[in-house]
């Protein structure tokens, strides 16, 4: 059986991770789009990203955009097959054995 990943686990990383892994592979999006979408705080995603950037499954980009800073998000390819991993191990939990 595949193993939970603790980091991934943690409910608003998962919704997280499953938002990006649903981009296409070089895609990104702002940090104001997962804030709407997911409905967290700045300080909770902020949060949530750092933990998932310093695990390596994320990149954040901090841009001027005019002239207005911006922070883009963008799964790694370690974190989709973290993501993947994780999924197949919900999945093996949730079969009826």
């Amino acid at each position: 059986m595949n193993e939970l990943d603790p980091i991934i686990h943690q409910p608003a990383r998962l919704q997280i991770m499953s938002a990006l892994c649903q981009l296409g592979a070089r895609a990104r999006v702002d940090f104001s789009y997962l804030k709407d979408n997911l409905g967290l705080t700045d300080g909770n995603l902020g949060a949530h990203l750092a933990t998932l950037e310093a695990r390596g499954y994320i990149t954040l980009e901090k841009e001027f955009v005019a002239r207005r800073p911006k922070t883009f998000v963008a799964v790694t390819p370690a974190g989709r097959l973290a993501f993947a991993g994780h999924v197949a191990a919900l999945q093996s939990i949730l079969q009826p054995r």
